[in-house]
């Protein structure tokens, strides 16, 4: 449980930079509500998400992401930052994304937040 409530942790957190970051360069990115709240639920959407389309829409695209060398992995990741927010909007707590450039750097914020915080916190994630 506690593994659980780690990783809930890390996506919302990675979820709010990535709103702040992409809201103050680029713009784009508009949440239907601004609590608290509101990032945990999308934490718990994009977790869902990403456990159940990632593996699937990786393997189905593996010979794109072999042929352009690990890249085509980012338009994926981009692809489940859009779903995310698409998903949350019929529960209250999810976004719209104006344009691919701002779905693009919100999944790079995400992804880079996330990793950073895996590795800060790499004993508590440890199965024991």
């Amino acid at each position: 449980m506690t593994r659980f409530l780690i990783r809930l942790g890390i996506n919302a957190v990675a979820l709010y930079a990535a709103f702040y970051v992409v809201e103050n360069t680029i713009g784009g990115l508009t949440l239907q509500n601004e609590n608290w709240l509101t990032y945990l639920w999308m934490a718990i959407i994009f977790g869902l998400v990403n456990a159940l389309f990632s593996p699937l829409l990786k393997f189905l695209t593996c010979p794109l992401i072999i042929l352009t060398l690990g890249l085509f992995v980012l338009i994926i990741n981009t692809f489940l930052f859009y779903l995310t927010g698409w998903i949350g909007s019929f529960f209250g707590a999810g976004f719209s994304v104006e344009s691919f450039w701002s779905a693009f750097v919100g999944s790079l914020v995400v992804s880079v937040v996330s990793v950073t915080l895996t590795l800060v916190f790499k004993d508590e994630l440890k199965k024991k």
